[in-house]
């Protein structure tokens, strides 16, 4: 499929569909991670998933292709990604999945200062500079609200930071995905790689995270598989499939809609509640993430 210059029908109806699975994914990784270690969680999820990419290249008759021109930048893809996720499976432990949904899915804030350095026709304008500001705002806020937050026995602080950490390590993805010869790398294979890498990554470093079996049952089996089938094998390989057609920050700015989902999902499935001064924070982040997609649209 040829590049787009903007996003169209297609491109936003799957990208709000993915934005749900995606809210819905941290519902699933608080409930396993009750189940298992989250750094051992993320570790066979990848695990996982990188053999049921290998089905799905059976399956389609493609070619399992390893280029030495960009392999330093695939292994760093790879790494990138298992910090992330062990940052975010980490995150979800310490946190809420409504106030870890703000904070994790600022990932475009740190996409649009990526881009407006390394990245051509991507620098920050009138209404990206507002949602800059504003997002930042509601990070910041979302943050701030809560009574121990200066509090070095504050796990719930400690969750957040790792969750913006996350929300940077991804953003460096996109960049490498756009920026760098990194992008003459097929999707497939793109994931192939940050899967392959960060599976004993992850699994090395779970030793020093506890346990690595929890209070295991069969509903936690049930999210793994989903999270290696449908979310790591299905949807990020359809994320990485929809980076490489459209503008970064057009499909990363559709992100604002996952904290919606997240926040919906936690309230319906997790009983979770929001106060007056989250769900501000929640709107400024929102409010801010719709500006730095106008910026897309008004340009071309």
């Amino acid at each position: 499929m040829e590049k787009k210059e903007k996003i169209d029908t297609f491109g936003a109806v799957a990208l709000v569909g993915l934005s749900a699975l995606l809210g819905l994914n941290h519902v699933i990784i608080k409930v396993v991670n009750t189940g298992l270690n989250p750094v051992f969680f993320a570790g066979l999820r990848s695990l996982l998933a990188f053999f049921f990419l290998i089905i799905f290249f059976k399956l389609t008759n493609k070619k399992i292709k390893f280029s030495k021109d960009t392999m330093g930048l695939s292994i760093l893809a790879g790494v990138v990604f298992a910090f992330e996720f062990l940052l975010l499976f980490l995150a979800l432990d310490f946190t809420s999945v409504t106030r870890n949904s703000i904070l994790y899915y600022s990932m475009p804030i740190w996409v649009t200062v990526f881009g407006h350095f390394f990245l051509p026709n991507e620098k920050l304008n009138f209404f990206k500079s507002v949602g800059l500001i504003s997002a930042f705002a509601g990070v910041s806020l979302a943050i701030s609200n809560n009574k121990d937050t200066f509090s070095i026995h504050n796990w719930q602080l400690i969750g957040d930071l790792f969750a913006i950490t996350s929300a940077i390590l991804w953003a460096m993805i996109i960049y490498l995905a756009k920026g760098t010869n990194f992008k003459n790398v097929p999707p497939e294979m793109q994931l192939v790689w940050m899967v392959m890498v960060s599976a004993p990554i992850l699994l090395l470093a779970s030793l020093f995270f506890g346990d690595l079996v929890r209070d295991f049952q069969i509903i936690h089996l049930w999210g793994l598989l989903f999270q290696s089938i449908v979310v790591v094998a299905g949807g990020f390989l359809f994320w990485l499939w929809l980076v490489s057609i459209y503008p970064a920050s057009g499909v990363a700015s559709f992100s604002f809609l996952s904290p919606i989902f997240t926040i919906f999902f936690g309230w319906l499935l997790l009983n979770e509640s929001v106060n007056f001064v989250f769900i501000i924070a929640a709107i400024l982040v929102i409010f801010g993430l719709i500006c730095i997609n106008k910026r897309v649209r008004s340009e071309h």
